[in-house]
């Protein structure tokens, strides 16, 4: 009986630490996605008492230059195939 409560005892020791290690990571995920959240937050607060730091046409701009490279990629596989 003496080897299974010190089985016992090292794998609760074990796990305790294990999940000390985790929950601090989780903390520091969690501080991180706070700091993230709060510079987006000036950011957009920025943009709108800013005068438009963010303007619809610069994210239609965007948005364009993805379809483009978006048409370039298909035009692309096209020619290949056609040989």
């Amino acid at each position: 009986m003496d080897g299974v409560q010190t089985l016992l005892v090292v794998v609760v020791i074990s796990l305790t630490l294990l999940l000390i290690i985790v929950g601090f990571q989780v903390l520091l995920i969690i501080i991180d996605l706070r700091r993230a959240i709060k510079r987006l937050n000036s950011i957009l607060e920025d943009a709108i008492l800013g005068g438009g730091l963010i303007r619809p046409e610069k994210l239609t701009g965007v948005i364009e230059i993805l379809r483009k490279t978006k048409k370039l990629e298909t035009l692309g596989q096209e020619t290949s195939q056609q040989k």
